[in-house]
């Protein structure tokens, strides 16, 4: 194409994203991106390029651009930016189901040797070069999948008559406990980062009815666990008027509503991320099972079956066939391997296969580590004592019974928050809830309903050995109109990790903040 020709394109406006290839088939655009992968063969150069909208393939053929655009097409390294302009066409093979037949490029940028390539690199390489993972296909595919959930959240809780608010980061006292406090200073006095916007969220709902926020949060947590993080964003709605069955009823309808949301905007990315979607197909169609905390604990020690199916000879049988499974990629290993070394196969295809070895490798090292793991996860629960809190392998144990979310309530208080409300019939318990996520990924919701009762309150502030005077405006909402009120909170990084099957929390958040993982 003709320089000319090219500006004056640029001045009708027609540079667009590859979001937007599905309005122009056909027409003639110029879209600005960046070089993710590039293959050549005879008169061909073939760019995968990505803009922040999507992927798509663009083919450079010599025969139809001119030298020098073929020329400069061929020099593009990995991660260059370019502008390219040509033709949309429709091609389901192809990424996106599109294509762009290059007529004219312009290079913005030369990258240097990038250091992240397509070959397989190890966990510890690719956080130190966070800023550089994220413009990884998969990684795209994980933050669109956030975005839209967080679109999600905010409509629900918006079409429901909520009202947005911000509790505070800096605060004076603790909500789940002082042992996970980062403490800081806030002109001279001691403060703490927030926990949980929970309390504020409270005071906030004697004023509007129903709130809800949505703000990063703070555990000094010493885990680098798969579930972990030391900084996450967290949604907790607080309700006035409400109580424990109203709560679990509104949690049901909001995790549904997300993950209907979801399915209906991410199907693109879920095929990048290779999420097989029926079970959360299944969930935005079924009623959560409710469980009370004495019927979880007598299914998690296999006294009590699900569906004519017990935890222990499930899990026994899950063990069976981790172990087949591990034995039929170790022999896969060999034949592949056996191919790398024969003189028979072609440089590229031995680099194909060394790439699907280094991946069998690691699965079979996580299989490996399940496989070690089951008979731990056995034995605790078989070992379970009634009156504990659920540990993440009982939560998996649990939560193998169920393909959608579980609801466990009516917990003994020892091992719940503070301001829990303790159950007049029996106040051995306080009416909390907690929900637990199918496929191994345990608890994703925390709630319940909170104590109205100022004396068993202030006795509990007490027993957790909390400073009475940082929590006396809390008590003054038991004071002054003090009402039946609930609410939850929800970690949006479990809830990412969940939906998009991810091994790790960390690939949930753009900068992941955990035990031992301070930069970039």
């Amino acid at each position: 194409m003709p320089l000319e020709k090219y500006r004056n394109l640029k001045k009708m406006n027609k540079i667009i994203s590859i979001s937007e290839f599905h309005k122009e088939t056909g027409n003639v655009v110029a879209v600005k991106g960046w070089v993710t992968n590039q293959r050549s063969s005879k008169g061909l150069e073939f760019i995968i390029l990505r803009d922040g909208s999507g992927f798509a393939q663009c083919v450079v053929e010599a025969a139809v651009v001119s030298a020098e655009v073929f020329e400069n097409a061929k020099r593009l390294t990995q991660e260059s930016s370019v502008t390219l302009t040509g033709t949309v066409v429709k091609d389901e093979k192809q990424i996106g189901g599109y294509e762009l037949r290059v007529n004219y490029l312009e290079i913005i940028h030369i990258a240097e040797e990038y250091p992240i390539s397509n070959k397989t690199h190890g966990i510890e390489f690719l956080m130190e070069n966070r800023h550089l993972w994220l413009r990884s296909k998969r990684q795209w595919a994980i933050m669109k999948v956030r975005n839209q959930i967080i679109c999600a959240i905010h409509n629900f809780f918006q079409s429901e008559g909520f009202v947005q608010m911000d509790a505070p980061i800096f605060t004076g006292n603790a909500c789940e406990g002082t042992t996970t406090l980062f403490s800081t200073e806030f002109y001279d006095r001691p403060a703490y980062l927030t926990q949980s916007g929970q309390l504020y969220g409270e005071a906030m709902a004697m004023a509007m009815g129903k709130i809800y926020t949505f703000g990063p949060t703070f555990r000094a947590e010493k885990s680098k666990t798969r579930r972990h993080l030391s900084e996450f964003w967290m949604i907790e709605p607080e309700m006035a008027f409400f109580d424990l069955e109203m709560n679990m009823n509104l949690i049901e309808n909001f995790l549904k509503s997300v993950v209907s949301d979801v399915l209906k905007n991410c199907k693109f990315e879920f095929e990048i991320l290779e999420r097989d979607t029926e079970i959360l197909e299944k969930i935005a169609k079924s009623t959560f099972p409710r469980v009370t905390y004495d019927n979880a604990i007598s299914i998690l020690k296999g006294e009590k079956d699900v569906d004519g199916k017990f935890t222990i000879a499930t899990m026994e049988q899950d063990l069976k066939e981790v172990e087949k499974e591990i034995e039929k990629m170790n022999l896969e290993i060999v034949e592949k391997e056996k191919q790398i070394a024969s003189q028979n196969v072609k440089q590229n295809r031995k680099n194909q296969l060394q790439n699907e070895v280094d991946t069998l490798k690691n699965d079979v090292k996580e299989l490996e580590e399940k496989a070690k793991n089951i008979p731990q996860w056995i034995s605790s629960a078989k070992n379970f004592e009634y009156g504990n809190d659920l540990g993440g392998s009982d939560e998996t144990v649990l939560t193998r019974m169920f393909d959608v979310p579980i609801m466990v309530y009516n917990w003994p208080h020892e091992v719940k928050a503070f301001y829990m409300k303790r159950d007049s019939q029996n106040p051995d318990l306080a009416k909390g809830v907690d929900v637990l996520a199918p496929e191994g990924y345990g608890e994703i919701v925390g709630g319940g309903e909170r104590e109205t009762n100022k004396e068993w309150l202030i006795g509990k502030i007490n027993e957790h050995q909390l400073p009475m005077e940082v929590f006396e405006w809390y008590l003054d909402l038991r004071r002054y109109g003090s009402v039946p009120h609930a609410g939850f909170g929800l970690g949006l990084e479990r809830l990412v990790a969940w939906i998009c099957k991810l091994k790790h929390i960390r690939e949930t958040i753009p900068f992941p903040r955990m035990f031992g993982t301070l930069n970039p």
